[in-house]
Formats: C-alpha cells, sequence, structure tokens
C-alpha cells in the first residue's frame, strides 16, 4: 500500500469523525434512537447487497491479477522451450534463434514492462516474435533428430505468440466506470446509513463507525491497486524473465 492510499484512508476517517461530532451536537442521539429498529433493518439490507458487491468485485480483480501473473509465467516457459532447441540446432541457425530469443526476454523486461503499465506496448518486442518464427519456420531438418526438434520448436513459437497476445490483451483489465460508480456509491450509502443510529456512548459509535468505513476504504483500495495487472503496488513483475535469463548458460 502506498503512502497516498494511507493518507486517503486516514483522511475518510477523519473526516466521518468530525462529521460523527457534529451530528452529535445537532442531533443528540436521544432523537436518532427513536428510529434504530427502521435504521437497522434497512442497513442490514443494505449492508449485505453492497458486501456482496464489493466481494465479487475483490475476487475478479484479484482473479484476473493471478492469471496474468501465469500468463508471464507460460510465455516465459514457450520461450525458454526456443531456447534450449536452439542450443542443439546447427550454425549458423542455432546461434541466431538463441540471440533472439534472449533478445526478446531483454527487451519485454527493459522496455515493454514499463509501459505497460501505462497500457502500451513495444513493437520491437512484436518485430522479436516475428523474427523467432521466420527463423524457426526457415529450418530445414535433417534427420530424425532435427524434425523432433524443428516440430517442438514450431510448437513452442505458436504458444509463445498466444501468450504475449494474451499477456497484451490483460494489460487493458480494469473495472469498468459504471462499477466504480456502484462501489463508491454503495460505500457512502452503507456508511452513511450508520449515522442513522443513535447511540448513549458517542464513543462506542464512533468507533463502529470507523471500523466499518476502514474496512470499506480498505477494500476500494485493494481493488484500485489490483485493477490494473501490471500497474500499482501489486503489479505483476517480469518475474518469469527473469527467472529464465539468469539460468541460462553463456550464449554462443
Amino acid at each position: 500500500m502506498s503512502f497516498s492510499d494511507i493518507s486517503t484512508v486516514l483522511i475518510v476517517l477523519v473526516v466521518l469523525a468530525v462529521g460523527l461530532r457534529l451530528l452529535q451536537r445537532f442531533v443528540p442521539h436521544h432523537v436518532r434512537e427513536a428510529h434504530n429498529d427502521v435504521a437497522g433493518f434497512i442497513f442490514a439490507a443494505v449492508g449485505v447487497l453492497y458486501a456482496v458487491l464489493l466481494g465479487f468485485v475483490v475476487i475478479t480483480v484479484w482473479t484476473n491479477n493471478d492469471a496474468a501473473r501465469q500468463t508471464t509465467f507460460k510465455e516465459a516457459d514457450a520461450l525458454a522451450g526456443i531456447y534450449w532447441i536452439s542450443r542443439d540446432l546447427p550454425a549458423p541457425v542455432g546461434p541466431q534463434l538463441e540471440h533472439e530469443t534472449l533478445a526478446y526476454a531483454q527487451t519485454v523486461m527493459t522496455t515493454e514492462w514499463p509501459l505497460m503499465s501505462h497500457h502500451e506496448s513495444t513493437p520491437a518486442a512484436t518485430q522479436l516474435v516475428y523474427q523467432i518464427r521466420d527463423t524457426v519456420f526457415s529450418i530445414n531438418p535433417v534427420g530424425d533428430q532435427q524434425q523432433v526438434l524443428y516440430e517442438h520448436a514450431v510448437s513452442h513459437v505458436e504458444d509463445l505468440a498466444s501468450e504475449r497476445r494474451a499477456r497484451l490483451n490483460q494489460v487493458d483489465d480494469e473495472v469498468p466506470v459504471l462499477l466504480w460508480v456502484a462501489l463508491v456509491l454503495g460505500a457512502v450509502l452503507t456508511v452513511g446509513f450508520t449515522f442513522l443510529f443513535g447511540l448513549p456512548n458517542t464513543l462506542a459509535h464512533t468507533l463502529m463507525v470507523l471500523s466499518l468505513a476502514g474496512l470499506v476504504v480498505l477494500s476500494l483500495v485493494v481493488i484500485k491497486e489490483l485493477n490494473f495487472p501490471f500497474a500499482g503496488s501489486a503489479a505483476v513483475k517480469p518475474t518469469a524473465f527473469q527467472v529464465f535469463l539468469d539460468r541460462l548458460p553463456p550464449p554462443r
């Protein structure tokens, strides 16, 4: 959680605390206490509906975030498959394919990954996929062993291109604006209903309201941080590609 997120939570809690203080001053608890039964019934219905909505969105954004992380590992696995096949291919195709896979991993990590937080990608990485594909298709297998390597290489190239497309599609995953409006209005309505209750103990009332508000705001912050899989404090990192590069022998 970033400093701005913590500041937002604290500001909301301070504003609510001041609001409760003013409410207690101008509308004493004994005035509101007469409506506790009706307010409690409506609050229970509103709370359940909002909890369902909030839980659904949190699970959805978490699932999208985890799916994006899995996609990066599948993409890196396909790239690793091509690389290890290139080590068994003769020159000049083998070394060329080897260098192209390394260049792709480096380009994705250093150039494309920062761009993805702004919902962009780099044409250089796309061009490298085309080069890898063209190099693989240029292989003229001699013998059964090279034929097997060629078939596996083609399969890995198809997987690489497929997982790359999936990753770039996931860059634009986000909570729709309409759903954000529902989340914010639901939060205001849910917390606002707690102001209608009248309790003789003002401190207890304040603590209960701030606890509920803190939980709701924290949930919204979690949704914001997970909203874009490749941005925010919980952004997917290029770990898969880093692991791929760290475990490779020196290139030929």
